[in-house]
C-alpha cells in the first residue's frame, strides 16, 4: 500500500512538474486560447472524435491534478464544440477529474490535510454530518470556495466516492452551462461591435449573476428542507421573542422596543443575568472594598499612618449586595414593562423556529433571539464532588472570610478575586495549569501581574496540574497538584474554581431544530449572528467569541437590527475593536492586537513602549507600576492594538479604542490636548515616542544647517 502511494505521488509530481516546466499555465490563459480558436475549429473539422477525446482527457487531467484554468477550459469547450456538445464534454470531464482529485487527496493527503487544515475540515465535516450530500451540492452550485479546494477537502472526509461524483455532476451542471454558453458567444465575436450583441451581453450577465442566483436557489431549497417538519404560523404575536434577560437580552429587548417592534422577554431566573447578580457588579464592589483595605494598609507611604485595617467581612458582603440592589432597577421587569416589553418569567423552549413555549404560554414570533448566557465550568477533578465548590456564581453567598482560599485558574477572574481576597485577609493560593497567568496577554503583562500578586501575599503556582481533592476523616481538605513531576499538597478551607465558562444551551429545544454548537460548546452562528435557522439569532456569552458584557451588548445591537431590517440591510459584527479589562491593581486594559496575537497571525508590527514611571500624575499618586504599549503598522501611525497596564487603565483605554474605531493614528492622538496632570497623558506620551522614532532625519539636518546659516548671516 505504501509503495502504491509513493508511485501515485511520483506520478502526480511528474505531471505537475511537466505542466509548469512546459509553460502549461501559459496555455490556459484566455489570450492564448482566443488566438488559437481558429486552429481548434480547423482541427475539429478534420478529426472531430479525436479532438473531442483529446480535449476530454486534457480537461480530466487538469481537474484531476487541480491545475488552474478549469473555468477557461469550460469557456473553450463552449467556443470549440458549441453549447450542447461543449456542455456534455465539460460536464463529465470536470466531474470525473474532480473525482480523481478527490481520490488522490483521500489516498495521499488525508493525514497531512487533516493536521494542517483541522479547523476548516471540522466545519466541512459538520456540514456533511448535518446536511449530507446537499452540503456538497450547495458548495458546487455556489462556489464559495474554489472547486479544487472542495475536491481536496472532501477527499479527507468519509463521503462516499459515488455520492461525491453524482452530486458534483449535478451541482456543477448549471455553472458549466453558463460558462459553456459564454464561451460559445465569445467564439462568434468578430469585431468590437459584436460586444453589444444581445446574445453575448446576456451570456456575460448570466456569468456575473450565476453565483447570486445559485445562492438564492440554494437558500430557497434549504429553507424548504428545513421547514418540512415545521409549520410556519400565518400570524405572529411578536416581532421578536428574546430568551434570556442578561446584558445581551436586555439590550436586544430595549432596541426592539425603542423602534416600536413588539417584544417578549423570557427569563426563568433573575433579571440582569450574571452581570448584575453574580458577575460584573458584585465583583467590582468586592474589588473596591479590597482596594480600600489595601489603601489603609499602605497609607504610610504617603505619611498617613493608619495601621492594619479591621475588616468585617459581613459588612463587605453587605456592601456588595447593596451595590446589586442599587443597580437592579436599571434591569428590572418593571422598567422593561414600562418600555413596552412583555416580560415573562418562565423556562423558554423552542417548539419550532417561530414558536416559543414559555411556561403555560405559547408565543409566536417572526424572530427569536437566544441570549441565555453562560455559567462557570467545573473541571473533571476526582474528589471535587466531596467539596462545596465556590464559583463566581455562588461566591456572593459567603458570610465568613475563608482563612485559606485555593483558587483554580489564573485567568482574569482568578487573578481579580485572588488579589481581592488576599487584601481582605485570606491566605490565597492560586493554581494555574499553563506557564503563566493571564494567558491571552503578553509575557511582560503576565509577569508584572504575577509579581504584584506575589508581593501582596498570593502564592502563585504556574505549570501546575490539579490531580485530586482529598478530604480526611476530620473534614479537612487538600488539593493535590503535580508540578515538575512531583506531587504537592495545598491545604484549603474553601476552593474557588475559575477555569472558564460554558454556554447555556441545554433545555431550549435546539436539538430538534438542528441548531449546532461549536467545539467550545457555544452556538454556531454566522457573521450576522444567525443560527442555522435564518430567523433564529444568538448574542452574548451563549455564542461567544467574547464572554464580556459590552461584547454581548455589541452583538445584541447587530442581532436585533439584522432581525428586524435584515431584508433591507444586514450588518456583520465587527470584533476588530473590542476592549478587554482585567480589574487587578494595576489594571490590564487591551484593545486590538497584542504582540502574542500579532506573531501568531503573522502580522508585521512596530512596538512603542512608554513606562508609567515617567508620567507626572503616576509619580504624584505613587502608581508608577505599569506601561503603555502600542502596536502600529511598520512605518505608519495606524494603531493595530494597545495594552495599558496601570492605575484605572480601563478608564483611559477608551481614547485609543475610539482612535482605532475611527482609524485615527498616533499623529492625531499626539495633536490632541490632554489635561495635565492625568494618567491619560501616558497615551499621548506614547504617541510622542512613536513620532520621535519616526522623525524625518534628513529634513532635520537641513533645518540645522538653515538655522546655523541664519545665526551667522549679516542679514537682519
Amino acid at each position: 500500500m505504501k509503495r502504491n502511494k509513493l508511485f501515485l505521488l511520483l506520478l502526480v509530481g511528474l505531471g505537475l512538474g511537466a505542466f509548469f516546466a512546459l509553460d502549461g499555465d501559459d496555455l490556459l490563459e484566455l489570450e492564448f486560447l482566443r488566438a488559437q480558436l481558429d486552429n481548434f475549429h480547423s482541427w475539429f473539422d478534420d478529426s472531430p472524435w479525436l479532438m473531442a477525446g483529446g480535449f476530454f482527457l486534457i480537461y480530466v487531467t487538469a481537474a484531476g491534478l487541480s491545475l488552474p484554468g478549469a473555468a477557461l477550459l469550460t469557456l473553450l469547450a463552449g467556443a470549440l464544440f458549441g453549447l450542447g456538445k461543449g456542455l456534455l464534454i465539460a460536464s463529465f470531464a470536470s466531474s470525473i477529474g474532480a473525482t480523481l482529485a478527490f481520490l488522490m487527496s483521500r489516498t495521499l493527503l488525508r493525514d497531512t490535510i487533516e493536521k494542517r487544515f483541522k479547523g476548516a475540515l471540522r466545519s466541512v465535516n459538520r456540514g456533511l454530518e448535518r446536511d449530507g450530500s446537499f452540503y456538497l451540492f450547495s458548495l458546487r452550485l455556489v462556489p464559495i470556495f474554489p472547486f479544487f479546494v472542495v475536491n481536496l477537502a472532501m477527499g479527507v472526509t468519509r463521503l462516499k466516492t459515488l455520492t461525491f461524483y453524482w452530486v458534483s455532476q449535478l451541482g456543477m451542471l448549471p455553472g458549466t452551462a453558463v460558462y459553456a454558453n459564454a464561451g460559445k458567444q465569445l467564439s462568434t465575436l468578430e469585431s468590437l461591435e459584436g460586444i453589444l450583441s444581445p446574445e453575448l451581453l446576456f451570456s456575460l450577465i448570466l456569468l456575473g449573476l450565476f453565483p447570486l442566483v445559485g445562492k438564492k436557489i440554494v437558500d430557497g431549497v434549504n429553507r424548504r428542507r428545513q421547514r418540512r417538519h415545521f409549520s410556519r404560523p400565518r400570524h405572529f404575536d411578536y416581532d421578536i421573542v428574546v430568551i434570556g434577560a442578561g446584558s445581551a437580552g436586555l439590550v436586544a429587548s430595549y432596541i426592539a422596543s425603542a423602534i416600536k417592534a413588539r417584544v417578549a422577554l423570557v427569563e426563568q431566573h433573575r433579571m440582569g443575568g450574571d452581570c448584575l447578580n453574580t458577575g460584573c457588579v458584585p465583583s467590582k464592589a468586592l474589588i473596591r472594598a479590597a482596594r480600600a483595605a489595601h489603601e489603609v494598609r499602605t497609607a504610610s507611604r504617603f505619611g498617613v499612618h493608619a495601621g492594619e485595617p479591621r475588616i468585617d467581612f459581613a459588612d463587605v458582603m453587605a456592601h456588595v449586595h447593596d451595590a446589586i440592589a442599587k443597580v437592579a432597577p436599571h434591569d428590572s421587569a418593571e422598567r422593561y414593562t414600562q418600555l413596552g416589553v412583555d416580560v415573562i418569567e418562565a423556562q423558554a423552549t423552542l417548539e419550532s423556529p417561530w414558536v416559543v413555549s414559555a411556561g403555560e404560554r405559547r408565543l409566536t414570533a417572526r424572530h427569536v433571539v437566544i441570549a441565555t448566557g453562560a455559567r462557570p465550568r467545573l473541571p473533571d477533578l476526582p474528589g471535587l464532588e466531596n467539596v462545596e465548590v465556590l464559583t463566581s456564581e455562588n461566591l456572593w453567598a459567603l458570610d465568613t472570610l475563608p482563612e485559606r482560599l485555593a483558587i483554580l485558574g489564573g485567568g482574569a477572574i482568578g487573578c481579580e478575586l485572588g488579589q481581592s481576597f488576599a487584601r481582605l485577609g485570606s491566605q490565597v493560593t492560586l493554581v494555574e495549569g499553563g506557564p503563566r497567568l493571564l494567558a491571552k496577554e503578553d509575557d511582560d503583562v503576565s509577569d508584572l501581574v504575577r509579581q504584584r500578586l506575589s508581593a501582596e501575599g498570593v502564592t502563585v503556582h504556574t505549570d501546575t496540574r490539579p490531580v485530586i481533592v482529598e478530604t480526611d476523616e476530620k473534614g479537612q481538605h487538600a488539593l493535590i497538584v503535580e508540578r515538575d513531576g512531583t506531587h504537592h499538597e495545598i491545604p484549603f478551607d474553601r476552593l474557588l474554581v475559575c477555569v472558564g465558562r460554558q454556554a447555556n444551551v441545554e433545555g431550549l429545544g435546539l436539538e430538534s431544530l438542528g441548531v449546532l454548537t461549536t467545539d467550545q460548546g457555544t452556538l454556531e452562528i454566522n457573521d450576522y449572528l444567525q443560527t442555522r435557522w435564518p430567523n433564529v439569532w444568538a448574542c452574548g456569552d451563549v455564542c461567544g467569541p467574547f464572554q464580556l458584557t459590552h461584547a454581548g451588548a455589541h452583538q445584541a445591537w447587530h442581532a436585533t437590527v439584522n432581525a428586524l431590517f435584515g431584508d433591507l440591510k444586514r450588518f456583520a459584527v465587527d470584533y476588530r475593536v473590542i476592549p478587554v479589562v482585567t480589574y487587578t491593581q494595576p489594571e490590564v486594559a487591551r484593545v486590538g492586537l497584542n504582540e502574542r496575537q500579532a506573531r501568531s497571525e503573522g502580522i508585521k508590527y512596530e512596538v512603542t513602549h512608554y513606562a508609567l514611571h515617567d508620567n507626572d500624575r503616576a509619580i504624584a499618586e505613587g502608581a508608577t507600576e505599569g506601561f503603555v504599549k502600542v502596536l502600529t503598522e511598520p512605518g505608519k501611525d495606524r494603531i493595530l492594538g494597545a495594552t495599558l497596564v496601570g492605575e484605572n487603565a480601563g478608564e483611559w483605554l477608551a481614547e485609543i479604542t475610539l482612535a482605532m474605531k475611527r482609524r485615527t493614528g498616533l499623529n492625531k492622538l499626539l495633536g490632541t490636548v490632554h489635561p495635565y496632570p492625568t494618567l491619560s497623558e501616558a497615551s499621548k506620551s506614547a504617541a510622542g515616542q512613536w513620532k520621535n522614532a519616526h522623525k524625518p532625519e534628513q529634513l532635520l539636518r537641513w533645518l540645522e544647517r538653515y538655522f546655523a546659516w541664519r545665526r551667522h548671516s549679516r542679514r537682519q
